[in-house]
């Protein structure tokens, strides 16, 4: 890939955007690159964890005035099958089966900050910059806002959004869009402390989890009650929750952290 590159550690994997002279901005390719790379992350069995983050100073800077610029002479319908491919994208990030962990580095706007919606945990560094900011182009943050919106609540969307104003990583923590804020020093040392917590977990566990959450915000009340009581039903008598409460009982670590997966390199 030429915009992502896929970092193997053991079962852990860091998904790096790597336009770091364009500060990691969106163009079509990478966007592309993005999608295949998560899809291709959801089927790997050896993969444990995932690790977003951005090369050089920034995260991620939103689309780049090139690919803005190109918009400029689509149709309607060109724009909306644009659109759709940047949907696809966020949709393979929010749904991949595993845990996405933040390492923001620097400055999340636009569509940068929407990815920083679709990951499970995010930890910042203090000097990490955030902004929604499409109304001062006079657009909008349309298809990120799936993500952003249940993420940090209407109030605070609505606010970020009409104003488009920049807001810093401590902000970014109080609305929910951060879990942690960390000196620029001790990001990765944080960060690893995540990666172990959630290695400790079920892998199937987590993908059950990630998809119980989606559940019960997008279900009717009805539907929800029948998904979440088939939900625990479905745990309890699978391979990896029978071995968990075993483990449990008999005092020991269940096999998922006793034998972790490890790769060549």
């Amino acid at each position: 890939m030429k915009f992502i590159q896929l970092t193997h550690s053991g079962p852990v994997v860091t998904l790096m955007l790597n336009r770091p002279d364009l500060h990691n901005a969106f163009n079509a390719e990478l966007i592309a690159e993005l999608r295949a790379a998560c899809e291709q992350l959801a089927v790997d069995p050896l993969v444990r964890a995932v690790v977003l983050t951005g090369a050089g100073k920034s995260f991620c800077a939103g689309a780049d005035l090139t690919w803005m610029r190109s918009s400029l002479d689509l149709t309607h319908d060109e724009n909306v099958a644009d659109a759709e491919r940047l949907a696809a994208m966020y949709e393979s990030l929010n749904t991949l089966p595993k845990p996405v962990i933040g390492r923001i580095n620097g400055a999340a706007v636009g569509g940068g900050a929407g990815l920083v919606a679709c990951c499970d945990i995010v930890v910042a560094a203090e000097s990490a910059r955030f902004g929604f900011s499409e109304v001062k182009l006079g657009i909008i943050p349309a298809v990120i806002a799936r993500y952003v919106v249940p993420k940090i609540g209407v109030s605070h969307a609505r606010a970020l959004f009409v104003s488009g104003r920049r807001f810093d990583a401590t902000h970014a923590q109080r609305i929910g869009l951060v879990h942690d804020v960390v000196p620029d020093a001790k990001l990765d040392s944080v960060v690893g402390k995540v990666i172990e917590d959630v290695l400790t977990s079920g892998p199937e566990a987590i993908a059950r989890a990630k998809r119980l959450v989606q559940a019960v915000v997008s279900l009717p009340e009805d539907e929800a009650r029948r998904y979440t009581v088939a939900a625990i039903a479905d745990a309890r008598t699978s391979e990896e929750g029978q071995e968990g409460l075993r483990a449990f009982l008999e005092k020991r670590q269940p096999r998922w952290v006793e034998q972790q997966p490890r790769r060549g390199f």
